[in-house]
């Protein structure tokens, strides 16, 4: 081959040969640079398919642009089809000829693993699993880069594996288990393999050996190594526990990212990697400092004092939220693993969370036990454990001290601030602390009854501490609940605000009581004012779910979705197991016009909740909107089969069933939803009214029909009045004077919901209430306007989604 000019690179030397074929240094005439040229054993590409596949593997390796991955310029065959492949000349020497000469200087060891990782992150990132690492294909320059060779090659190394059994037991010592069992493997593989040779380098011995490649096999399978410190004295804990989580048998036990372990490896003085890698390091750092409180076991021998154990575990959350270093989960998405038969292990994957914290309360008389540990939820080991056995006056500072125990276990800092926060006590009348618990697990339910137990619970503990701030909160969030989930008169949002402007009258600081101010503000439709709560409310519990949500919300009614899905993603990552920042995220996307990411947001909210009457409404509505009518049909009749008698649920399916035509139906759900909310004079779920006088028209029934347009006309008018800002009651109006006939009023209207935020453009060409406007030039310019606006917007969502991804 010497001398030879394949294609356009001319031969200069034999570098070496390996199992895979014979690498050559060559010239690129045409850019005048060194090149390397692998020319690989013609038996490996023989096959048609093995052949696609390198081409394809490679192809994709090419695209990788890392300082540690050495780039493939080209693939190539020659004219007796033997195929080969160019890349960048590293001069050097391979990893495999430094470990020869024994163990590693331990910085350097660190040092090479570091680069290795960066490289796999840049890899894994683009969905490249590497799948072969070995020192032999790890090359180290002369001013000490590491570059990573071969990607694209390991298919065909399993090939060569397997047609030279014996041959390759140098290379069957780096195999992750999965790989010797023949089974999928993933990026986890290639954190196995770093991990045997890290082992290496630092020891001068391989962790699994034998003398033939099914011996090396089964030393995988079923050895543990001899610790490293038994090799090599001077080791730090650290090194060791890196090596030994990389080397987990169990995949679900091993470093879960590659970004993990370069985490871990920086901290021992490995050197920083680029922005990307630095980026994802710092993000696998982060989320170590998440954690999920499992409801605390009531071990009291009454069964009444479960809500104590429950209000003892929502309390810890909620102190633990004040930090603003940590991620903790919400105490809606804990509370489902109450006596749960999963495993810490299981519950953390699900929850994506590094720690558990888990406990037992046992209260008796005045003196109450609290057990509490923190777990590491991937290794399922404890990381801190403290048993308090005090009075019962001593609770708020049990919890300030689990809070901050927590906090120095996961080495998140506590501003004075935070710290102040979570050492005040709330009250110190343990009565009324007993019946605020009560009060909040009442509330929890979402029923009417029980949202009317829990106000007469938070007046009680009221009486008995006047100035129990979190207790005017509850009853805050309780009075805004009336109007807004119950169907009662829309002055309790008044009574919500005063009792919330109370609870912050008597303590600034408590996010709570922000919160149920911003909840009475967004439904009495003052966006401003609602935004302004919310955002104070997560200043001081920067883990607060509900006002992240809530947040999430207001944008979308602004018609800034990209600020929308900003917030409902931080929403999911705080409560994962709920379904409302899918359906929201759903919601988002169909309006958008992805209805792929529409579709699956919904699906992952009803997978979560299948009884979920706002998630089933919005798939109804993508279906509708794709005029997907076997759907339409067939989850028309899996919704009806349990038609709950809630009136938003009703209100929701009757729009359903008017919206795709079956008029008789939607009367139904209209009626039903105006009897279970009592009186339409309530204002809260207007849509009832207005779909069943669109109906009543249609019948004939003209007097009764408009009475209920201007009852609904008034109360939209007043909302307006009030200073609501939102585009609710202008598109209600909207749709009142075109059922009405009135054209021009009802285009006014229109357009001043559009400019409030409305953005719902398909869903207008399909609303039967806006059907006297659909031959109308004006009409159509409208609606073209607002998918102009949509366009836009996608186009900010899709530029935000790919500089998260990028960055």
């Amino acid at each position: 081959m010497l001398g030879k000019t394949i294609s356009h690179y001319k031969i200069l030397e034999k570098l070496g040969e390996g199992g895979m074929g014979v690498i050559y240094k060559a010239e690129d005439t045409r850019l005048k640079r060194p090149v390397a040229l692998k020319f690989l054993l013609p038996e490996l590409t023989r096959d048609s398919e093995a052949k696609e596949r390198f081409i394809n593997e490679a192809r994709a390796a090419s695209g990788l642009d890392h300082p540690n991955i050495c780039t493939i310029h080209e693939i190539g065959e020659t004219g007796e089809g033997q195929m080969f492949i160019v890349m960048a000349l590293c001069e050097g020497e391979s990893l495999k000829t430094k470990i020869r000469r024994g163990q590693l200087p331990l910085e350097e060891a660190i040092d090479i693993t570091t680069q290795v990782a960066a490289g796999l992150a840049k890899a894994h990132s683009k969905g490249i699993v590497h799948r072969d690492i070995k020192p032999a294909n790890v090359m180290v320059t002369s001013d000490g880069e590491v570059k990573l060779v071969d990607f694209g090659l390991a298919t065909l190394a399993g090939q060569a594996r397997l047609t030279k059994m014996g041959a390759l037991s140098g290379t069957a010592a780096y195999m992750s288990p999965e790989q010797a069992r023949g089974e999928e493997i993933d990026h986890r593989t290639d954190i196995w393999s770093l991990g045997v040779v890290f082992y290496e380098m630092v020891t001068g011995q391989l962790p699994f050996r034998g003398e033939y490649e099914t011996a090396v096999v089964y030393s995988i399978l079923n050895d543990r190594p001899r610790p490293i410190s038994s090799l090599r004295g001077g080791l730090s804990r650290g090194l060791e526990r890196v090596i030994e989580k990389a080397l987990a048998k169990s995949q679900e036990k091993r470093y879960q990212t590659i970004a993990d372990m370069l985490a871990d490896l920086q901290s021992l003085g490995g050197r920083p990697a680029g922005a990307m890698v630095q980026r994802e390091a710092a993000e696998a750092r982060q989320r170590r400092k998440s954690v999920a409180v499992l409801p605390f076991r009531s071990l009291s021998e009454s069964k009444e004092d479960e809500y104590f154990s429950d209000g003892t575990t929502e309390d810890i959350i909620t102190q633990l939220s004040k930090i603003g270093e940590l991620r903790v989960i919400s105490r809606t998405s804990v509370m489902r693993y109450k006596q749960t038969e999963k495993s810490i292990p299981e519950i953390g994957r699900e929850l994506d969370v590094a720690t558990i914290l888990e406990g037992s309360v046992r209260r008796a008389g005045e003196r109450v036990r609290i057990v509490a540990q923190l777990v590491d939820a991937q290794e399922d080991e404890h990381i801190w454990a403290e048993t308090y056995d005090r009075d019962m006056k001593d609770i708020f500072a049990i919890q300030s001290d689990v809070a901050e125990k927590i906090a120095a276990a996961l080495k998140a800092k506590l501003s004075p601030q935070e710290k102040e926060r979570i050492e005040k006590e709330a009250t110190i009348n343990m009565e009324a602390y007993n019946y605020y618990l009560k009060g909040r697990e009442y509330y929890y339910r979402y029923k009417n009854q029980d949202n009317e137990t829990a106000i007469t619970l938070f007046k009680k503990a009221l009486e008995l501490d006047p100035d129990y701030a979190i207790a005017w909160a509850g009853l805050g969030d309780a009075y805004a609940q009336r109007f807004a989930r119950y169907g009662m008169a829309i002055s309790w949002l008044d009574s919500a605000v005063d009792v919330s402007k109370k609870a912050i009258g008597l303590d600034g600081n408590c996010a709570e009581a922000h919160k149920a101010l911003g909840l009475a503000y967004f439904h009495k439709g003052l966006t401003g004012e609602a935004l302004e709560a919310f955002h104070r409310a997560i200043e001081l519990n920067p883990n607060y779910h509900p006002a992240v949500g809530n947040i999430a919300v207001i944008y979308l009614s602004m018609g800034e979705f990209d600020k929308a899905i900003l917030w409902l993603k931080k929403e999911i990552q705080f409560a994962p197991t709920l379904p409302f920042g899918h359906a929201v995220i759903g919601w988002v996307y169909r309006i958008l016009g992805d209805f792929a990411k529409a579709e699956e947001s919904l699906k992952s909210a009803l997978e979560l909740q299948p009884d979920y009457d706002y998630a089933l409404y919005l798939l109804f509505t993508l279906y509708l909107v794709q005029d997907r009518k076997q759907e339409m049909k067939e989850f028309h009749d899996r919704v009806a089969t349990s038609r709950p008698e809630n009136a938003r649920f009703l209100e929701y399916w009757g729009m359903c069933e008017g919206f795709s035509g079956d008029l008789p139906q939607a009367k139904d759900h209209y009626q039903r939803s105006i009897e279970v909310n009592s009186s339409f004079d309530t204002d809260s779920f207007a849509f009832a009214g207005i779909g069943l006088a669109h109906i009543l028209l249609k019948e004939g029934k003209t007097g009764e029909a408009e009475q209920l347009l201007d009852q609904a006309r008034k109360l939209r008018e007043k909302r307006i009045e009030d200073k609501d800002v939102s585009e609710e009651p202008r598109c209600d109006l909207a749709r009142i004077h075109a059922i009405l006939g009135n054209r021009k009023e009802a285009l006014a209207w229109l357009d001043k919901a559009i400019e409030a935020g409305w953005r719902d453009y398909q869903m207008a060409l399909l609303d039967p209430w806006l059907e006297n406007l659909r031959d109308n030039e004006q009409f159509r310019e409208a609606m073209a306007r607002v998918k102009t606006k949509v366009d836009e917007m996608r186009k900010r969502v899709e530029e935000t989604e790919q500089d998260q991804q990028s960055t």
